[in-house]
């Protein structure tokens, strides 16, 4: 699974620990206030986009572990 986010036209390829270091940096900086309300609405955009990214990552595990545990039950249901 890759998480692929346009930002300014660029492409970058996140992995989920890289997303979720950044959109927590992200919530920090917005917590701690003193930025202008357009560096705040930039910071809350790109916070949206990595999120985006971590949850897309966070479903295709599950999607994975759901997929591991139906073999498993059928490799169990054939032993019997």
């Amino acid at each position: 699974m890759t998480g692929k986010t346009e930002t300014g036209g660029a492409q970058e390829t996140l992995s989920y620990e890289q997303a979720r270091d950044e959109l927590i940096e992200v919530v920090r900086r917005l917590e701690a206030g003193g930025t202008s309300l357009e560096d705040s609405l930039a910071l809350w955009e790109r916070g949206e986009e990595l999120a985006k990214v971590c949850r897309r990552w966070l479903e295709g595990a599950r999607a994975r572990l759901d997929a591991a545990l139906a073999e498993e039950e059928e490799g169990e249901g054939g032993a019997e």
